[in-house]
């Protein structure tokens, strides 16, 4: 009597799933782009604080030079940090796969 031969086994290789990048913006970069609105807004109010005649003239022309550079850095700062936040999760996902020692990094 002749024996049935065995079926061929398909051999599906499991990989993990990939690693996720987090690309949203940390919470220190949501504060301070928050900060540099509020800077902004205070910049747009400048106005009715001397119609108000709460602000000089002379005083509103200085408080907007300062605050346009306090917008502008706060602004450039929370770019900054989000940047960073993306390149550290970027660098740690490379480096949970196994890094770029094969050639198929992805950073």
């Amino acid at each position: 009597m002749s024996r049935p031969t065995a079926q061929p086994v398909d051999v599906v290789r499991r990989h993990a799933p990939p690693l996720t990048v987090d690309n949203a913006p940390p919470t220190r970069s949501k504060v301070t782009g928050a900060l540099a609105a509020l800077a902004c807004a205070a910049c747009c109010a400048l106005p009715v604080l001397v119609a108000a005649g709460v602000l000089t003239g002379a005083g509103a022309a200085l408080a907007r030079n300062m605050l346009v550079a306090v917008a502008a850095v706060l602004g450039t700062a929370a770019l900054g940090m989000w940047w960073l936040h993306r390149r550290r999760g970027a660098r740690a996902a490379a480096a949970a796969r196994g890094g770029c020692a094969d050639g198929s990094c992805d950073c």
